[in-house]
């Protein structure tokens, strides 16, 4: 085969692998975000305090970090194809688990549930990387943010099915709140059947073969962050993007997974409560290609900076809110959605960009499970927070990390960033 054919099949290749990877995503985001706007209400009405009302987001957090550096090994020997469709079985199964707890008041078993759930997350942060693999770095980030774009489709529309699941569970004899993980089950079963069916053949297996590469031998899911680890060490703004990225996460989930009770407590029903959800996760997803495109033409740091004001315009927003229905948690969450997308999406191009093909699933499962940990550290501690000092203060806390960002951004652009 010469090497313009090739050339003409990869490009083709790539074409493919995108409007799989997009259909994935609308479906399986489905799963994953039709219970965010009741997951934390279900704990606090199985636990019966607030305080702990925050521990399975924080559960779902972790479980994503744990099965991002479980995934990324098994994608270095197996390929993207084998790694995404492990991720979603094994949520499939925690979401079906977080129905069988509510139904028998089990706390325990949702924390499991909603653990497993968290693999669903990893999944579709590796989607977004597997859009890179036969990526032209000119496009990059506009392929990966295409991927991102794609989550709007079922991310939108879960919150706001979360009354209809209710009612839906209820006629089944279930508590109204498992209705949702019910529905996220299907969903994320439509997106393993996309997966094993359109995702051939792998493209991180073709980008290897096109660059002469060997499949990698690991010793085991270790391997990820020795991997990583030795990147980092060689090339510093990779650190710079996974530090950023993490710390954007963080602040999206501590606000995030503490606003439905904030406006519970104001009285607000269950429909607005997905509403506002919905509407933060719009933020998130609905302008990504826009902000893929100016990440290719503005540059990576730039757009990390940029990011970082945003969401501390949102947090602000969000602190100065009353409880339950206001303009003010409406446009916060909006804004923090918008926020957390400039330096998502930047941040994962920076990183990739800066990694060697060999070692990309490595940096990459390592820079998601930081993300998870530090996601998983502030959801544990905003219903700490909330419960002692209230929301406001969990938005000034959330100010601090936005600050980080900001700051993150300058010193990658100081350094230098093209791929």
């Amino acid at each position: 085969m010469s090497l313009a054919s090739e050339r003409v099949d990869t490009v083709a290749l790539q074409r493919r692998t995108v409007r799989s990877l997009v259909a994935t995503q609308a479906v399986g985001a489905l799963g994953i975000t039709i219970a965010l706007a009741t997951a934390s209400l279900l704990a606090r009405d199985l636990s019966g305090s607030d305080s702990l009302a925050g521990l399975a987001q924080t559960s779902q957090v972790l479980g994503a970090a744990v099965a991002s550096w479980t995934l990324a090994s098994v994608m270095a020997t197996r390929g993207r194809r084998v790694g995404l469709l492990a991720g979603i079985c094994f949520a499939t199964v925690g979401s079906l688990l977080c129905v069988v707890a509510g139904a028998v008041g089990s706390m325990p078993l949702l924390l499991l549930g909603t653990f497993l759930v968290g693999s669903m997350t990893a999944a579709n942060s590796s989607a977004r990387y597997a859009a890179t693999d036969l990526a032209d770095p000119e496009t990059r980030a506009r392929d990966l943010s295409l991927v991102v774009w794609a989550t709007t489709v079922g991310a939108v529309l879960g919150p706001n099915l979360a009354e209809p699941s209710a009612a839906l569970a209820d006629r089944l004899g279930l508590p109204p709140l498992t209705g949702p993980f019910l529905v996220g089950a299907v969903g994320m079963a439509v997106a393993a059947v996309v997966v094993a069916v359109r995702l051939r053949p792998d493209p991180l297996v073709v980008a290897r073969q096109v660059a002469g590469e060997s499949v990698p031998r690991r010793p085991g899911p270790g391997g990820v962050m020795v991997g990583a680890l030795a990147v980092m060490r060689d090339e510093p703004l990779v650190a710079c993007a996974m530090a950023a990225v993490a710390a954007a996460h963080a602040v999206m989930v501590g606000v995030m997974v503490m606003t439905p009770l904030h406006m519970q407590h104001g009285g607000a029903h269950l429909h607005v409560i997905g509403l506002v959800i919905s509407v933060h996760v719009l933020g998130m997803f609905a302008f990504a290609p826009v902000v893929g495109w100016l990440t290719d033409r503005m540059g990576r740091p730039r757009m990390i900076v940029l990011g970082g004001a945003v969401l501390l315009v949102a947090v602000t927003l969000a602190g100065l809110s009353p409880q339950g229905s206001s303009w003010q948690v409406f446009a916060g969450l909006f804004v923090l959605g918008i926020g957390w997308s400039f330096v998502t999406i930047a941040g994962s191009t920076l990183l990739t960009d800066r990694t060697p093909l060999a070692a990309r699933t490595d940096v990459q499962g390592a820079s998601d499970l930081v993300m998870g940990l530090s996601a998983g550290v502030a959801g544990g501690l905003s219903g700490v927070v909330v419960g002692a000092l209230g929301y406001g203060w969990l938005n000034a806390l959330a100010a601090a990390l936005g600050a980080v960002v900001l700051g993150v951004g300058v010193v990658a652009g100081r350094s230098g960033s093209r791929p």
